[in-house]
């Protein structure tokens, strides 16, 4: 379960601006953001256990970003890591719609996808299945579809536009502290995804801390209008800080 927070074309200095965190079973092995020697020119954090990732962005300005789609229904045994949608596209060629509609949708179990660049974003789901381009503006994703009026989906996107709408310079911290929102969401505003209420109510965090489950690690990704790209990873340790990692270059 993650929240992808993004402001895209909208901002006088940056063209995209992503804050998204990362949640996941404490006890599942991941290595923090770093530029992948396997690879031509991928940064991100990297799931050691099937060796994809969850957000991305490639030295060529490529970006993409992945989260479950929560429904049982939309849960296959057997199926293909989801990760690995993210990885190849970084270190693809293919144009972002193109690369979408090429996706097996049979072989994943419930995903969504936003995939492309600081110039054209698309967003794709395997239960829907057809690419859409987002616009500009300001936009959320968690575990349904792009925009899904989710409480921690709502809260997020007012946090970021209230934030960057009267900032210039963007300050790291301040996105990472709207990241750590773990105020929980009221009975009644919760959606039904059929988890049950109590696991509703602990997942409706932006922020989320739970016994064995919880945010991993918080992305903040700045791409300003000169192709400088700003990545920045707070990564946590049973729902506590444990370090900060940031990387700067030019899109090449």
């Amino acid at each position: 379960m993650c929240l992808i927070n993004l402001q895209f074309q909208q901002h006088p200095r940056y063209k995209l601006i992503v804050a998204a965190n990362r949640d996941e079973f404490y006890g599942r092995p991941a290595a923090p953001a770093h530029f992948w020697k396997d690879s031509h020119g991928i940064l991100a954090g990297r799931d050691l256990s099937q060796m994809g990732t969850w957000l991305g962005v490639h030295k060529s300005g490529r970006f993409a970003a992945l989260t479950n789609y929560r429904d049982p229904e939309h849960m296959a045994a057997g199926a293909k890591s989801r990760g690995e949608l993210v990885t190849q596209f970084l270190d693809g060629h293919i144009a972002p719609e193109d690369y979408l509609r090429e996706i097996d949708d049979q072989e994943y179990a419930g995903f969504n996808l936003i995939a492309g660049d600081a110039d054209g974003l698309y967003y794709y789901n395997n239960i829907h299945g057809e690419p859409v381009k987002v616009p500009p503006g300001t936009h959320g994703l968690s575990n349904h579809f792009l925009n899904t009026p989710w409480p921690k989906v709502e809260r997020g996107k007012e946090k970021l536009e209230a934030y960057v709408s009267v900032n210039e310079h963007l300050e790291l911290d301040r996105l990472f502290e709207i990241l750590a929102d773990a105020e929980q969401a009221p009975d009644h505003l919760l959606p039904q995804t059929g988890v049950g209420l109590d696991l509703e109510r602990a997942l409706s965090p932006m922020f989320i801390k739970m016994p064995d489950y919880g945010t991993r690690s918080a992305t903040v990704l700045l791409i300003d209008h000169d192709g400088l790209v700003t990545f920045a990873e707070r990564s946590y340790e049973n729902g506590e800080f444990r370090e900060d990692r940031k990387y700067e270059f030019q899109i090449s």
